[in-house]
């Protein structure tokens, strides 16, 4: 099940089209969904995707 897998800075980036210094921004400001392995932010697909529908993502 190739979708249930964590992605990436990089791989979440992609994904919704934005820069990787935005991620780190909407972690920050915006309490995206993500989750520290080890030094790394690991993301889930769902969690995000969720995240975006409820507005998380929007201007303000």
């Amino acid at each position: 099940m190739q979708d249930d897998r964590w992605l990436s800075v990089d791989e979440i980036a992609a994904y919704l089209g934005i820069k990787r210094d935005t991620v780190y921004k909407w972690i920050e400001r915006k309490q995206m969904p993500a989750h520290k392995v080890g030094r790394l932010w690991k993301f889930r697909k769902e969690e995000v995707d969720r995240w975006v529908r409820n507005g998380g993502a929007s201007e303000g």
